[in-house]
């Protein structure tokens, strides 16, 4: 997949070449079975009329610019996304900054110069209910509008069923609704993947080491979207190691035991059968079940007892 960065018909030119496009636009945040579906349409359809596929994202979540007070966390960073796009085959992702100035763009005018002359726009694939532009003022009939003087089809889709059962559409809100009650388990059915988080190990208090259980301080960006606080039997891949993975028992929350009045949650990973320094590395931990909320304990004895059975229903669990 090419990654093109700046929204002109040279930069595209350069980097995937003066061919047409069938497109889709969206934030598409987690990369979810909902952005898979579309993804997948648009892929069919370039290729039934010899086109190139391509998303066009951008470099940040729009709502974190027009409703900065409200927007949502993330559910992937910039480079899980562009991996997970990667990953679905699509030919090429256009990244679109993301400011005041774009925030302002009246929905024409971004389809004038992103999508007919810098993508040569062939098709436009886009859920049914997509707005988009100033003040979300653009949608599927807009698009339709334009259609006709530029020589691009339009094929709104429905949204894709849940297949637990909700009624409700697959949406990256319905999958941080998820992960805030722990059920890292019903996020994975919509995102179909197991829910993920980078980040670099940091130093911590040590505790972990002195208690016999020594573990991992993930620094995890504060724009992403944890699960609860809890305990989770986890994999954890060490990238600098040649993708080494290690299962794991990992707390997220505010180690009550310790601390009255921790002001954030901090993910805390023990690698189990991993000996070795993990500080400044970069970690992917990837959710694979909830094993119990987390609570205050009378002191050492009682949490380092707690531990021993959080890790043997880690090992269950992953096994």
């Amino acid at each position: 997949m090419k990654v093109v960065s700046q929204a002109t018909r040279d930069a595209v030119v350069a980097a995937i070449g003066d061919t047409r496009s069938v497109v889709t636009i969206g934030a598409y945040d987690g990369v979810h079975l909902g952005h898979r579906a579309v993804i997948a349409q648009v892929r069919a359809r370039a290729a039934a009329l010899g086109a190139r596929s391509v998303v066009i994202t951008f470099d940040r979540h729009p709502a974190s610019v027009v409703r900065p007070e409200s927007a949502p966390k993330l559910l992937t960073d910039a480079q899980q996304k562009l991996e997970l796009l990667a990953s679905t085959g699509v030919d090429a992702t256009l990244v679109v900054p993301f400011n005041a100035e774009q925030a302002g763009e009246s929905p024409a005018d971004f389809v004038r110069r992103v999508l007919v002359d810098a993508l040569a726009v062939r098709g436009v694939i886009v859920g049914e209910d997509f707005h988009f532009g100033y003040k979300r003022g653009g949608n599927v009939q807009l698009l339709r509008d334009m259609a006709l003087a530029h020589d691009f089809e339009v094929l709104p889709l429905g949204l894709v069923a849940r297949a637990d059962g909700v009624d409700e559409p697959v949406s990256s809100t319905a999958i941080r609704r998820a992960l805030a009650g722990g059920d890292v388990q019903r996020a994975a059915q919509m995102l179909g993947r197991n829910h993920e988080l980078c980040g670099v190990v940091g130093p911590g208090d040590q505790r972990g080491r002195t208690i016999g259980f020594p573990t991992a301080n993930v620094v995890v960006d504060s724009s992403l979207c944890l699960p609860a606080d809890g305990v989770y039997a986890a994999r954890v891949t060490i990238e600098s190691a040649a993708g080494a993975i290690y299962d794991a028992a990992v707390n997220l929350g505010r180690r009550p035991t310790f601390h009255e009045h921790a002001e954030h949650s901090v993910l805390e990973a023990h690698l189990l059968d991993f000996t070795g320094d993990l500080y400044g590395q970069r970690l992917r931990v990837v959710f694979h079940a909830f094993l119990r909320s987390e609570r205050k304990f009378s002191g050492i004895d009682e949490l380092k007892a707690q531990l021993q059975v959080d890790i043997a229903h880690a090992r269950a669990a992953l096994r």
